[in-house]
């Protein structure tokens, strides 16, 4: 079929927009907001958008990546698709078309609370018609299944109106293989296996009389053995990270180039899988982790029938989920990165009698659709244990099936939260007792892959109790990636760790933030947090210590990394559960001389030598990849130096203070196409590119020749609004990002009451 890019030219509220757009985004934030700060005191709201279809056309399909939430697709007001669940994608089959024809959608999510972190409103991801004259191949018509990865065979279907297709592998412009049918097998000559050290995509082209269609698939085929997992007959252990589907600063509005290059930045420190935290992932990151080769855990849902928030989806998941399941493998299955399906995220039901029903009915239909990947979940054993002893973390009365009056109703998400930020350890405490492993069991058998939250206690034991299970740490605290990955090394049934969480998210304000004010304290956060603060990469992309951290366990650096936990605050730190420090790779802090620091260190060695300014003031042993160090702050350099068991040296790295840091552009690229995004840091920096962690200031960005989607920092607490131009830069650092509207070239402008700066990026 035709495929058109079907973005452009909608109508809202009378106002024409370019999607994607996260309505929820443009909003208000208020402290009284219904949806509080979950969803970063952001407001709910009602969308109506309409497009005049603009063709004519025989048949026609629309695709929708993701739509938040009750998305309702009319055409000429007559209903083509309901799909409440806002993150899953669907296509609305519209018959016949002509060019004054108006499609409509309706979305809304003015009840409040309901997604337990940043869900974002609207069309919010990517639309795209499928159009056909006569008989034709359906949108998402091809399956590519890999049934031998040795010899390169390949079996290809394909759905038709009416009629065979031809099939065709190119592998970029030569064509490789061909066949006749619309279930046929194939063998690749001289194949490459899809794989993370090796993303080897090639194109499949089905054609039926005038009608084609392409999809890029990989050779890769996944086993379950007795050493664990294995990719094409590799031994594959998975350094993992969890991440939510917001994109920072551009709230939930979905592009390929902000999914590529955060999977980029991800790829490039040592990551290589991530778990789309808890809910599907956009085609956009698929793609971008097919390129790169990177294994995803596509996940479904975080509630079953159970309510966690009072208007969450599980007044409307049992209807609905089995369906969400077939559209969910519908559009996963020609992307080689996705290895898991996950069917849920810490839910209380799978230690009752239904939910373990749900679950065998739930793994056959993802077996039945798609017999290539495992199913796996995110289980909290805690909580599946507690409820089923009638003590159920989450407030059942809100909705749902489970109306048991014993049970612990009102707690909410928020409360569960609070709860484990301080009991911490005592999650897997509960989740190792035989209790546990009786209830929780069943279920977990009942997966291909068992993955277990916060239960890192049960590993070893269960290697004894359960050695045909191969389990792996679907959500585990980032400062226990140096005893965890140990275990993952030493363990044949543990088969890879995801930390909470690779990369910083808007909502579920404050759950990792080391803060420096009094409403630091607590698990929730209030007005004016808006960020998590959790994760190895904050929401510009900048790394921290646990990033460094994760660098120096995976053996994924060649020096050892040095970072300082910031000293330019009076406030005493008030710590938060999901984080182990709040460490920066810097060591410019501009008017603290004297002040008390502590440095971090990160490196594979036995033992670390740390010089401050040319002499050596301490020397420590390394425990789990880790060393602390405490001193005084004097500007000018710290240098460690990594020694091994015999006291011979391996490695050393050296960072410096800023000297007298100025206003600094530096656009990731120089040239881009058009249509796609540029990403623009706008720091402070000395003339040696040193960034200055306190001397923060207030900067103005205009463009011309492009659209400047947003520019903002990774400050987690703030008033201000990332549309308007203006923003204070957070330890020195922030992010212009723009659209490439028009060829030519885009100027970018800053200024910050000081000097300004301007740079330019050529558009193709």
């Amino acid at each position: 079929m035709k495929k058109i890019d079907f973005n452009k030219d909608w109508l809202l509220n009378s106002k024409t927009v370019t999607l994607p757009r996260d309505e929820m985004f443009y909003t208000a934030r208020r402290a009284d907001s219904k949806a509080g700060d979950a969803q970063a005191f952001f407001e709910g709201g009602a969308y109506v958008y309409e497009k005049k279809m603009g063709l004519d056309a025989k048949y026609a399909y629309v695709n929708f990546d993701g739509v938040y939430k009750n998305a309702k697709v009319y055409l000429n007001d007559e209903l083509k698709a309901d799909v409440p669940y806002g993150y899953i994608p669907f296509t609305a089959e519209l018959g016949e078309v002509r060019k004054e024809d108006v499609l409509k959608v309706t979305c809304d999510n003015l009840d409040q609370p309901d997604s337990r972190w940043y869900a974002g409103a609207g069309i919010y991801r990517d639309v795209t018609l499928y159009t056909a004259k006569g008989d034709h191949i359906l949108p998402h018509g091809i399956k590519v299944k890999t049934v031998d990865y040795k010899s390169g065979k390949i079996h290809v279907s394909v759905k038709t109106s009416k009629g065979d297709a031809k099939v065709e592998v190119f592998d970029g412009e030569k064509k490789v293989a061909e066949a006749k049918g619309n279930d046929v097998e194939l063998c690749i000559p001289e194949h490459h296996c899809w794989s993370e050290k090796d993303p080897y995509l090639y194109t499949l082209k089905a054609s039926l009389d005038k009608d084609e269609a392409q999809v890029r698939f990989g050779i890769r085929q996944i086993e379950k053995t007795s050493k664990g997992l294995e990719i094409n007959g590799v031994p594959t252990l998975l350094k993992g990270g969890c991440v939510h589907h917001d994109n920072g600063l551009l709230g939930s509005a979905t592009y390929y180039k902000s999914e590529y290059r955060r999977m980029k930045i991800l790829k490039d420190a040592g990551f290589n899988a991530i778990r789309s935290s808890h809910n599907p992932a956009s085609e956009a990151l698929l793609e971008a982790c097919d390129e790169l080769g990177i294994y995803v855990m596509d996940e479904t849902w975080d509630m079953w029938f159970n309510h966690k928030n009072k208007y969450d989806y599980a007044s409307k998941w049992e209807e609905n989920h089995m369906d969400d399941i077939r559209r969910l493998v519908e559009r996963d299955y020609d992307h080689p990165s996705v290895i898991f399906y996950s069917i849920d995220n810490e839910v209380s039901e799978p230690g009752t009698a239904r939910g373990l029903e749900d679950t065998k009915e739930m793994v056959d239909l993802f077996h039945e659709l798609d017999d290539t990947r495992l199913v796996t979940a995110g289980y909290n054993l805690m909580i599946v244990t507690n409820a089923a002893k009638g003590k159920s973390i989450y407030d059942e009365k809100e909705g749902g099936r489970n109306q048991d009056d014993s049970s612990m109703n009102g707690m909410n998400s928020t409360m569960f939260n609070l709860i484990t930020s301080f009991i911490g350890p005592g999650m897997n405490k509960s989740a190792n007792s035989k209790k546990a492993d009786e209830i929780c069991s069943p279920a977990l058998d009942a997966l291909d892959i068992a993955g277990y939250n916060y239960a890192s206690g049960r590993y070893k034991m269960d290697l004894k109790l359960h050695p045909d299970r191969l389990i792996f740490g679907s959500e585990t605290m980032p400062y226990t990636i140096g005893e965890n990955w140990k275990m993952v090394e030493e363990l044949p049934n543990l088969i890879g760790d995801f930390m909470w969480t690779a990369w910083d998210y808007v909502g579920e304000n404050g759950i990792g933030a080391w803060g420096y004010s009094d409403d630091a304290k607590g698990f929730s956060k209030p007005y004016p947090w808006w960020l998590a603060d959790t994760g190895a990469y904050d929401i510009i992309g900048t790394p921290n210590a646990e990033a460094d951290w994760a660098k120096a366990v995976w053996h994924a650096t060649d020096r050892p990394l040095i970072d300082v936990r910031p000293i330019n605050h009076d406030h005493k730190v008030i710590k938060a559960a999901w984080r182990g420090t709040n460490g920066i790779p810097s060591y410019s802090f501009k008017g603290c001389e004297g002040r008390k620091m502590t440095v971090e260190v990160f490196y594979d060695a036995e033992r670390i030598n740390l010089y401050q300014n040319g002499k050596k003031i301490k020397s420590a042993k390394v425990k789990n990849g880790r060393v602390l160090f405490n001193a005084k702050y004097v500007p000018g350099s710290l240098e460690a130096v990594a020694y091994d068991g015999k006291g011979s040296e391996l490695a050393r790295n050296k960072i410096v203070s800023a000297k007298e840091a100025q206003l600094v552009l530096r656009p990731e690229e120089e040239k881009v196409k058009q249509g796609d995004l540029v990403y623009v840091a706008v720091d402070l920096r000395d003339e040696n590119g040193i960034v200055e962690s306190n001397d923060d200031r207030k900067v103005k960005v205009e463009v011309k020749n492009g659209e400047l989607l947003a520019f903002g920092s990774a400050n987690p607490r703030t008033i201000e609004d990332c549309h308007t131009g203006e923003y204070k830069t957070y330890y020195g650092r922030a992010m212009a990002i723009i659209k490439a509207e028009n060829k030519g070239t885009i100027e970018v402008k800053a200024e910050d009451g000081r000097s300004s700066r301007s740079c330019t990026i050529d558009v193709e």
